[in-house]
């Protein structure tokens, strides 16, 4: 178990290798751009500037980043239970998804920035209206996702299941969960990012500071006091925990799949 474990760290390294070599390449270029033009830094700051200000400003941007995943994580765990949970239904009874379903696409297509002043007036928590903007992003896609995999189980299976009397619940727990788990997965990897950019976006336009801030105010101020640096900082916070929440959800399916699902078994390149 221990060997299999270290060769796929392995080939998860390797497979990041060539990212971080042309990640590193473009910063080393943007370097020395900024160098080169004597570009002055409120308009782009050079890479070696963003990481002063990132350790320099890190008791500010430290604790507006554990905020933000907060917000994102229980966001998405309340998608996980709610979509989930909802899709079940939606599997059990056709006429409830027909009903039910036009509605979650409202949510989906709606822009969150506009119903998100309206939420944040409606709910006087301010963490609480975070919650439900950022939820509102990642909602669709674990209940679209998992009604698909649940209505995607082997029609011959299903008969042989009836065929040998197993009752519905039977049939739900040995064979359509079963079924429905990488699609399942697949809505958690887009539902982590979209999150992420859900309580982003609703810290936009709540603009709240103080203890309950997250990086996107923090951007906010930085912009009103021309720091460029560190609105550049925690951007790039930003995108380094996006990149975060995918290889942690990536990582979880691949655990889940690895033994049985043909997405996750090894290729030959």
């Amino acid at each position: 178990m221990n060997g299999k474990l270290a060769q796929w760290l392995a080939q998860g390294l390797a497979k990041a290798l060539l990212p971080a070599l042309v990640g590193a390449l473009a910063l080393g270029t943007w370097e020395a751009a900024i160098r080169l033009f004597d570009v002055p830094p409120y308009i782009v700051p050079a890479p070696s500037r963003i990481a002063t200000a990132l350790v320099r400003d890190w008791p500010i941007l430290g604790p507006a980043l554990a905020f933000t995943l907060e917000i994102a994580a229980l966001s998405l765990l309340a998608a996980v239970l709610g979509g989930g949970a909802l899709a079940l239904l939606f599997a059990r009874s056709p006429l409830i998804a027909r009903s039910l379903f036009p509605y979650a696409i409202i949510l989906q297509v709606t822009p969150i920035v506009a119903v998100a002043p309206l939420i944040i007036i409606w709910v006087d928590n301010t963490v609480a209206a975070l919650l439900i903007c950022a939820w509102i992003v990642a909602f669709f896609p674990i209940l679209s996702n998992t009604t698909l995999g649940l209505n995607s189980a082997d029609r011959n299976l299903a008969e042989l299941f009836r065929l040998y009397g197993a009752t519905r619940g039977q049939t739900l727990i040995h064979l359509r969960l079963p079924s429905a788990l990488p699609y399942f997965l697949a809505g958690l990897r887009i539902s982590g990012g979209l999150a992420l950019i859900g309580a982003v976006v609703a810290e936009f336009v709540a603009g709240a500071g103080g203890h309950e801030s997250g990086l996107a105010y923090r951007i906010l101020e930085a912009g009103y006091r021309l720091d460029i640096p560190r609105m550049f900082a925690a951007l790039a916070l930003i995108s380094l925990a996006g990149i975060a929440i995918y290889a942690l959800l990536a990582g979880l399916s691949h655990l889940l799949l690895r033994h049985w699902h043909e997405s996750a078994l090894p290729r030959e390149e």
